[in-house]
């Protein structure tokens, strides 16, 4: 029998490696913009066209490299960060492994240029497949330029797996925010199809995180600082008006490293205990500094999965900052009981109170009563009252008619339902004409039946008729939007923004147009006809996450997380007072939905009490 095991040839090996280091074009951002880092760079810039898949370009000053070292660098495991196993106990750079390049030079066409400052001339290589194709003296600044094209273009499998250009862009930018933030020293730029998306200046971490997330956030943020003779924490938390329904900005950064930690994560979040709503999470920006001896960062390919020796300690050490933080913001101001100054000087406290004065006061009514026995009740008679009786008969025709002439200018109070004008009564889920209908606690409606009476939630079932007039509008026509008088500037993130872009056409199918204005930028030209909101920013805010929010959950479409969260927000709330017709309206509207028994949440939306149910409990 002939031998059946064979030696990958080399470059099928690294394409095989390079799938747990390369997974999308956000991963080669990654693994270039910490190369970048490593080498020393003040001003990094990146460049990518077609979200990466055409170019992808990272562009440093730092201090390049010999014509060896420039070929040297897309072997394999060729590294200049450690020599021997005790290196590795005391790492601080960003890569060491000596994969990132051999892996972005398996899966797509590379080009290289590099010059050290004691060069005169710099190193020009071009890479295909892991085979160097080309390599000669070129003219070129000091620092590094690599140029990734067509990525994946030899493994065609793995490029048609790529998603859509708004998904892989809003992972490269991710990425890049991950490095710039462990960075704020660092100047930073990003180009996306010759549009720059952000240029970061260098500065500290507070100024790095008001560029990248926006002005916004210059007063919503507190800040995090921990010495101990352990470890150093720093950085920057939310205030609970920041807090999202995604984890998408949370970062944490242990020795500049971003790192994912779901159990640090949680130290954070239970440190805001009862000051977030349930299924919110925080913004967080922190940085822990540690011995590298205590820490293992070669447990993944990525190096975002790291193992501590004591991940008990760290996690109180968290949580602890967290909640001294939130106590210096949350304590309430000392109440001064000292004297102002400016009340010393008034009359009554700086001028002698003299004998005549005391006579006055003490020969007046208002002191009698005080200090007469019996007197609380005591009412001084006056001349000025004589006409009291006519002033009591006047005052309710003056009343009335004020109130008319003021009904004309006033505006009506909306209807939550507004039901069509109907004379008759609509039969709905047993409501006739002679049946009953009430509303109790400002919150139930109850109505008598054949053979029972119902108990709905009027919250509930407004909402169910709402979330499937909301689903039904992606099929139909779009609801009918008011043009607004005053159109709205809504600002968003550089995050957000391309997000929003290409929902819009789904927004307007829902009521909301909106138009493209500026960088980061969308004006609010009309809302919902039937359903006006005081605050619509807070609306498309709350789309942008739910969206976010089902992009990370396979089993539910970002459209019908849109229809469930109109739903909430334009849903009459508990606590409303609603007239009988509305009730009448909103029982027959939800006789004709789909699913009336049953919120899309999976609560109940009314109960039934028969008849038979009642008898039993009176035993009658």
């Amino acid at each position: 029998m002939p031998n059946i095991i064979n030696l990958l040839p080399s470059h099928i090996a690294n394409q095989i490696a390079a799938g747990e280091v390369i997974q999308r074009p956000g991963s080669a951002v990654k693994e270039l913009l910490e190369n970048a880092v490593d080498a020393g760079a003040s001003e990094i810039r990146l460049i990518v066209e077609d979200a990466g898949k055409a170019v992808l370009q990272v562009v440093d000053n730092g201090k390049g490299m010999s014509e060896a070292d420039a070929r040297n660098c897309f072997e394999r495991h060729a590294t200049s960060k450690i020599a021997g196993i005790d290196d590795l106990s005391t790492i601080k750079t960003m890569g060491f492994r000596g994969e990132a390049l051999a892996s972005v030079a398996a899966v797509s066409q590379v080009q290289m240029r590099t010059r050290r400052e004691e060069d005169e001339l710099g190193t020009e290589i071009e890479i295909e497949n892991s085979r160097i194709l080309r390599q000669e003296p070129c003219a070129c600044p000091v620092g590094t330029s690599i140029s990734m094209k067509n990525l994946f273009f030899n493994v065609p499998a793995r490029r048609n797996f790529l998603k859509s250009n708004v998904v892989e862009l809003k992972h490269i930018t991710d990425e890049f925010i991950r490095v710039a933030l462990g960075f704020p020293g660092i100047f930073f730029s990003f180009t996306s199809n010759g549009q720059e998306v952000f240029h970061l200046d260098k500065g500290t971490l507070k100024q790095r995180l008001v560029q990248l997330m926006g002005s916004s956030y210059s007063t919503k943020l507190v800040q995090v600082e921990e010495k101990t003779d352990y470890l150093d924490i720093t950085g920057f938390i939310g205030k609970p008006e920041t807090a999202k329904k995604t984890r998408g900005d949370q970062y944490l950064f242990v020795n500049n490293r971003f790192v994912k930690n779901p159990y640090l994560n949680h130290a954070i979040v239970s440190a805001y205990e009862a000051l977030l709503p349930q299924g919110n999470f925080p913004f967080f920006a922190l940085y822990i500094d540690l011995d590298p001896a205590t820490v293992d960062i070669n447990v993944h390919p990525t190096k975002q999965e790291i193992k501590f020796q004591d991940e008990k300690l760290v996690y109180a050490f968290i949580k602890s900052a967290i909640r001294h933080s939130l106590a210096q913001y949350s304590i309430a101001p000392a109440i001064d009981f000292g004297l102002d100054a400016g009340i010393q000087q008034m009359d009554a406290i700086s001028k002698p109170f003299t004998r005549p004065q005391q006579d006055e006061v003490r020969s007046s009514n208002l002191y009698k009563s005080f200090v007469g026995r019996n007197q609380a009740h005591r009412i001084e008679s006056s001349s000025n009252l004589s006409n009291w009786r006519d002033f009591f008969d006047q005052a309710p025709k003056q009343q009335v008619a004020e109130q008319s002439s003021l009904e004309q200018f006033q505006p009506k109070p909306f209807s939550a339902f507004q039901p069509e004008p109907n004379n008759e009564v609509p039969k709905a889920l047993g409501v006739n004409g002679q049946s009953s209908i009430h509303q109790i606690h400002l919150t139930y409606i109850v109505f008598e039946q054949p053979n029972g009476m119902t108990i709905l939630h009027q919250q509930l079932a407004h909402q169910q008729v709402l979330f499937e007039k909301f689903n039904a509008g992606w099929q139909g026509k779009g609801m009918a939007i008011q043009q607004s008088l005053f159109p709205i500037a809504i600002q968003l993130s550089p995050t957000d923004a391309p997000l929003l872009q290409s929902i819009l056409p789904d927004l307007l199918q829902m009521g909301y147009q909106l138009e493209p204005f500026g960088a980061n930028a969308f004006l609010l030209q009309g809302s919902p006809a039937d359903h006006p909101s005081e605050n619509n920013q807070a609306v498309i805010e709350m789309i942008l996450e739910d969206v976010k929010d089902a992009a990370s959950t396979l089993h539910i479409s970002y459209k019908e997380k849109i229809a469930k969260t109109l739903a909430r927000k334009h849903a009459a709330k508990a606590g409303m007072k609603l007239e009988e017709m509305e009730m009448l309206d909103l029982v027959e509207r939800l006789s004709q939905c789909k699913n009336n028994a049953t919120h899309f949440d999976g609560k109940p939306i009314y109960v039934e009490v028969k008849n038979d149910y009642l008898s039993d409990i009176f035993r009658v």
